[in-house]
């Protein structure tokens, strides 16, 4: 049976193995552990087993680093929610560049456990991303979502995809690529 609703909680160190279960030995993909867009630098120079710990690190430290989302006690997808400057890739990006000096929390990642996969667990993290970011003083979240008609590889749409945004509220603000627009959702009470 598919749950109707998710719990979604920040990663805190005590959540760290649901974190590790949920990635699995490589890291989610290719030994990522969800830190390609936090480092600042070459990419290639790193592996996974250093990408975990410097995750591990961040969220030993107190670092929230994203949410998870549970169906009952097991860890089902995550998300990268932070604000804009702890992601150094974004700075890097030509697509991916700020639209303006307004300062954004960005959604940069989900990951769902394959079996888990179309069954909302996306679109309750994004709300659940809104939320926590809103609660913490977010005034605009932005993301980066895949614009594509038709069925799309799993590892295509790592960012999410376009429609859940523009049903959850987000609107276009940019799009300097044919299937990345930048989307934005004003979250200020």
């Amino acid at each position: 049976m598919v749950p109707t609703e998710y719990a979604i909680q920040p990663l805190t160190p005590e959540r760290w193995e649901d974190f590790t279960t949920l990635f699995g030995s490589h890291g989610a993909v290719g030994g990522c552990w969800c830190m390609y867009f936090r480092r600042d630098g070459a990419w290639k120079d790193r592996n996974g087993d250093q990408n975990r710990e410097q995750m591990h690190g961040l969220v030993q430290g107190g670092t929230v680093t994203g949410l998870l989302a549970y169906a009952g006690e097991q860890p089902v997808g995550w998300v990268s929610l932070a604000p804009r400057s702890d992601y150094a890739a974004l700075a890097r990006s030509r697509v991916l560049a700020p639209v303006d000096e307004q300062p954004v929390w960005s959604i940069v990642c989900f990951f769902i456990a394959r079996k888990w996969r179309r069954k909302g667990v996306m679109r309750a993290l994004l709300r659940g991303a809104v939320d926590y970011a809103a609660a913490h003083g977010a005034q605009i979240v932005e993301a980066y979502p895949m614009d594509h008609e038709g069925k799309v590889d799993d590892l295509s749409s790592y960012m999410g995809l376009l429609k859940p945004f523009l049903a959850e509220g987000f609107v276009e603000v940019a799009r300097r690529s044919e299937n990345h627009p930048v989307v934005r959702k004003n979250v200020k009470e």
